[in-house]
């Protein structure tokens, strides 16, 4: 989130009272801990982070059953960091989702969405006018939607999530 938000990610590191070297120090080994051969695998490798996991439930589509759990982060208590995890008990997404029962936000009036405010969910909601772009890397996701610019028109933008929170809004697309 760094690259996208250093000021944020700046904020909430001295919020949780860390130093810089803190967090390099957890980030180098979080990364170790990833690549590393025998370290858990599928859901084991969160428990082994985060602890056990606050829910668990199944999600049926058609005959497909996957897993999702959820965790409570303390830096974003409205949100619930979700796994969803397939038959063979590897991974298929990992992200921020909105909590049960969390105040959806709504849409500014001006349209400006705040970084760190939304999840991908809440564009959905928000905007009936989603569509999702191909994922430039595993963790990050991208999805243009519009809104009406007041005067028949509409306005398209793109937004950039990592671990499904707003990253960053672009300016309006120009619309062919």
């Amino acid at each position: 989130m760094a690259d996208y938000q250093p000021g944020l990610v700046e904020q909430a590191r001295q919020g949780l009272g860390f130093s810089i070297t803190e967090m390099r120090e957890v980030n180098a080994w979080w990364q170790r801990y990833l690549r590393a051969r025998s370290a858990p695998r599928g859901p084991e490798r969160f428990r082994a982070v985060l602890g056990p996991a606050d829910s668990e439930q199944d999600l049926r589509t058609g005959d497909l059953v996957s897993r999702l759990y959820h965790w409570t982060l303390p830096v974003w208590p409205e949100l619930r960091f979700e796994i969803v995890v397939g038959p063979g008990g590897q991974v298929w997404q990992e992200w921020l989702v909105r909590a049960p029962g969390a105040e959806p936000p709504v849409a500014p009036a001006d349209q400006t969405l705040e970084p760190w405010q939304y999840v991908v969910g809440d564009l959905e909601r928000m905007y009936p006018q989603v569509r999702h772009l191909p994922e430039d890397a595993p963790t990050r996701w991208q999805s243009e939607y519009g809104y009406d610019d007041g005067h028949g028109g509409v306005v398209r933008r793109r937004a950039r999530f990592c671990y499904g929170l707003l990253q960053e809004v672009s300016e309006p697309l120009e619309v062919p």
